[in-house]
């Protein structure tokens, strides 16, 4: 069995890894928490003392990390994966990062020999927990072959969604319309306490209609509209993830008006302090703006 490093043991990375462990991987981990990596360690995997001690070791060197810039160090700094990394070995990178970075980062590897997979998730980190992620993979039929059982130990959902970046750029398209459509929903929802609706039969005509959305019908009624917005994903990330859909359009000449107007609400509820809370707390950020009751079913 191929030694599988693993660089990144945040609130995604470490359920994963650990899915990893208890189906019999062998893992050399590194993070930046020690407190993460003596909870692997627990699990049988070997603590590794740096990026570049985890990648030679490792056949495979998986990353999940927060944004483009702790990537490319990562990968590609002096330190990282690309200088100490065995030629005929494999990334996968899980973040979610501008798809250029993919691009290049890829044509950096393929010139040491190295593969690369970007392999970055649909779910939230309930579903890592329970190992039930989704994964949208970009590279060759033999990486993705090679990666697949890894990610069916930390999840129940693989799409081989093209070459290197496509993974990355079919996250960026799930990602417009998941947290886009949040916003919508905090207008709705905001503009439906103002006219002093009734909040269980608004929902119910909106879930009648083709108006209703994944965000409000499943996600919702489980976080803020029952008053949980403690987070699964953060208002932060999805402000994160709409720069780089903007980014990224904008770099393909495709204008996104209303991905634009989006990120500058998430903006306005990172500012009134909302940015640690879950991504459905935007019809809180908005309905604090406005003086607007907070929507809550009855229990």
């Amino acid at each position: 069995m191929e030694m599988v490093g693993f660089v990144g043991l945040g609130r995604m990375g470490r359920p994963m890894a650990s899915n990893m462990c208890r189906k019999d991987f062998r893992l050399v981990v590194h993070d930046i928490n020690s407190e993460a990596v003596k909870e692997l360690e627990s699990l049988q995997a070997r603590a590794g003392e740096s990026v570049a001690d985890v990648a030679g070791q490792s056949d495979i060197i998986v990353t999940m990390l927060p944004n483009s810039a702790v990537v490319q160090e990562v990968v590609a700094g002096a330190a990282g994966i690309l200088e100490h990394a065995k030629p005929g070995s494999l990334i996968m990178d899980m973040s979610t990062v501008d798809p250029l970075l993919t691009d290049a980062l890829a044509k950096q590897a393929a010139a040491k020999g190295i593969g690369y997979v970007d392999a970055p998730v649909g779910r939230l980190a309930s579903h890592a927990d329970r190992g039930e992620s989704l994964f949208m993979v970009g590279g060759s039929d033999a990486d993705f072959a090679r990666v697949k059982p890894l990610l069916e130990a930390m999840g129940t959902t693989v799409y081989h969604c093209g070459p290197v970046g496509a993974g990355m750029r079919t996250k960026l398209v799930n990602n417009l319309l998941a947290v886009a459509s949040c916003q919508m929903n905090a207008e709705a929802l905001s503009l439906s306490q103002r006219f002093g609706l009734d909040i269980e039969k608004t929902l119910e005509v909106l879930y009648g209609t083709t108006a209703v959305n994944g965000q409000l019908k499943i996600a919702w009624p489980a976080k803020v509209l029952a008053g949980d917005i403690e987070p699964g994903f953060t208002i932060d990330l999805a402000h994160k993830d709409l720069s780089l859909i903007v980014e990224a359009a904008n770099a393909a000449k495709v204008p996104m008006p209303m991905v634009a107007a989006a990120r500058e609400a998430f903006s306005a509820a990172r500012a009134a302090g909302f940015g640690g809370k879950d991504f459905s707390a935007m019809v809180d950020a908005h309905c604090q703006a406005a003086g607007i009751a907070k929507p809550r079913l009855k229990r």
